[in-house]
This record gives structure tokens, sequence and C-alpha cells, in this order.
């Protein structure tokens, strides 16, 4: 095979197979879990404590998301690149580095505009009565 060729292969290979190996991988995490549940759930006989347990075994997040947090990690994200293309890699990574530094100080205007807990809904409410 010509040296030439094996790169753009190994790129092709190496892009099929890393999301079919965390394919791969997630099937197998889930279905240990699901296993357990069912071994679990046949020696439980209150259906209660079986929901129970499925809900404690739910990925979910029953919380919103925080947006002031992801913005400040995504506003850090386009500061490193920003920083990374002005010492290396010159200015199209500054640019990157820019608009993803602004995607992030976006999210957390956001977060403050529109809260997201419980308790900072409640807060609103009660100022918004107050007035």
């Amino acid at each position: 095979m010509d040296a030439g060729i094996i790169i753009p292969v190994a790129g092709i290979l190496a892009g099929i197979s890393i999301p079919l190996a965390a394919f791969f991988w997630q099937y197998h995490d889930a279905k240990g879990k699901r296993e357990t549940v069912v071994e679990i759930a046949k020696h439980l006989e209150d259906s209660a404590k079986v929901d129970e347990l499925l809900n404690i075994f739910e990925e979910r997040k029953k919380e919103p998301l925080d947006y002031r947090r992801n913005g400040v990690i995504t506003l850090f994200v386009g500061i490193g690149l920003y920083l990374l293309g002005a010492i290396a890699f010159g200015r199209i990574l500054e640019g990157v580095g820019a608009l993803v530094g602004l995607i992030g100080i976006g999210t957390i205007i956001a977060g403050y505009l529109y809260p997201n807990t419980g308790q900072e809904l409640t807060n609103a409410v009660e100022e918004f009565e107050k007035k």
C-alpha cells in the first residue's frame, strides 16, 4: 500500500470506529443496569418499590440546566481558543475563540434573565407580586 494513502484511510477508519465504540460502550453500560434492575425486581413484591427503584436508575436530571455555569465554562473555552490562536495557530482560531467566548457571554446573560431553579422562580414571582 502506498504511504500517501495510509493517513487518509486511517483518518476515515478512526472517524467511523470512534462513534461505533462509543455506542457499543453505552449499550453495554445500559445493559448491565437493565439486568440489575430485572434481578432486583424479581425479588421485590411491591410494585411501588419497583417504581422507586426505576426512578433511582433514571439518568435524566430532574433539575433544570444552569445556564450561568454553562456560560462560564463556554466563555473560558472561548478565551482558551482565542489565546491558542494568538500564540500558536493564527487568526482563524482567534476568530473561533472570540465566537465561542461571545456565545458563553450570551449564555451567562440568559442565565440571569431567565431564572431556572425553583427558588429563583419563587423569588422572581414574589418580587413581581410586590410591585
